[in-house]
């Protein structure tokens, strides 16, 4: 397949991932940029960032549009997901490709089980 039909296919899938679970576009992207598309594991985890801020943006848009946003709800967890995302920025240099992919398996896992259960 052309590389460019797979770059499109693979933001669809993080795309439809995004807007129908609220996030979790990421969960998609990792391993469709690592396995299918080739890109180094590395890149990947921080293009990944990079791809799913506007995602959440335009669902975000269309949740507020729908009135289904509650930004009162929302704010409270803003400060610390800034927070946690300025340590989690940092220690990515800092933690190898290995422990990045155990890291990333252990949410996917933890978050699966709380959906099951």
């Amino acid at each position: 397949m052309d590389e460019k039909w797979k770059r499109r296919l693979t933001g669809l899938a993080g795309g439809a991932v995004n807007g129908c679970f609220g996030g979790g576009g990421g969960m998609v992207l990792i391993p469709l940029l690592t396995g299918w598309c080739g890109v180094e594991e590395r890149r990947a985890f921080a293009n990944c960032v990079a791809i799913v801020l506007p995602l959440c943006a335009l669902s975000a848009a269309v949740y507020a549009f729908r009135g289904a946003l509650d930004l009162s709800v929302a704010w409270p967890y803003l400060l610390g997901g800034l927070v946690g995302g300025l340590m989690g920025g940092k220690l990515f240099g800092k933690v190898s490709v290995p422990w990045l992919r155990r890291i990333f398996a252990a949410f996917l896992l933890y978050g699966g089980v709380r959906y099951l259960l």
